[in-house]
């Protein structure tokens, strides 16, 4: 049964900025109508400079994300320059297509920064959308598309985006039965680094967005 638990519904963001790319997801795991795990894992570091948010089966996102991870290597091995998030996310289309009879069950958010942020939605069989301000996938996509459709501003700053990731993301733990967890997760992709938010740095950001909604 643990290796076989499946994602029936949650919420992953993806955000560009000025100088970043801000991915945020919720950290409950479902296996149907259960809330299974409260901090499960939803954004992985493929790369120093790439990192993708999964929704649905967890098995089938394990499988993809090691992929994902040996092609990355290769790539900077044969090419000694980084892959871009574009070549790495239009690999993980191919990959996704050419099963797409017997299809891996997950859907992902490719954000990275090499040369330029770039954000990419991958679905389970193989569509790969670029998008140049947000990204989102989960069931609680309706709730958080309402958020970054209205708060959402070109040219922002790493620290507006990280607000606005929480915003969305609290916003569908409130009225999503399926997106919930003890925390929100919060990934920031610069030039230079991948730097994951300690659960401090994450409350700090929901007690701004809490303070603004009771004003």
């Amino acid at each position: 049964m643990n290796e076989e638990k499946v994602k029936t519904g949650t919420t992953t963001v993806g955000i560009i900025a000025k100088d970043a790319v801000v991915l945020a997801a919720d950290m409950q795991s479902t296996l149907g109508n259960l809330a299974y795990e409260e901090e499960a894992k939803k954004i992985y570091k493929i790369t120093d400079r790439i990192a993708l948010t999964n929704a649905g089966s967890v098995g089938d996102s394990q499988v993809l994300i090691r992929f994902l991870r040996a092609q990355a290597k290769l790539y900077e091995a044969e090419h000694n320059r980084h892959i871009t998030p574009r070549a790495l996310a239009t690999f993980l289309s191919n990959v996704l297509n050419a099963n797409r009879l017997f299809p891996y069950m997950a859907q992902f958010i490719v954000g990275g920064f090499v040369d330029k942020p770039a954000l990419i939605e991958v679905s389970p069989y193989g569509d790969l959308i670029e998008r140049e301000r947000f990204a989102l996938s989960g069931s609680g996509t309706h709730l958080a598309l309402a958020i970054l459709d209205s708060d959402y501003k070109k040219d922002m700053s790493k620290e507006q985006a990280i607000e606005l990731a929480v915003k969305a993301i609290s916003a569908s733990k409130k009225r999503d039965i399926y997106t919930g967890g003890k925390r929100i997760s919060v990934v920031v992709i610069t030039e230079k680094q991948i730097e994951e938010l300690s659960e401090k740095e994450v409350e700090k950001y929901l007690k701004k967005v809490e303070k603004k909604a009771n004003k």
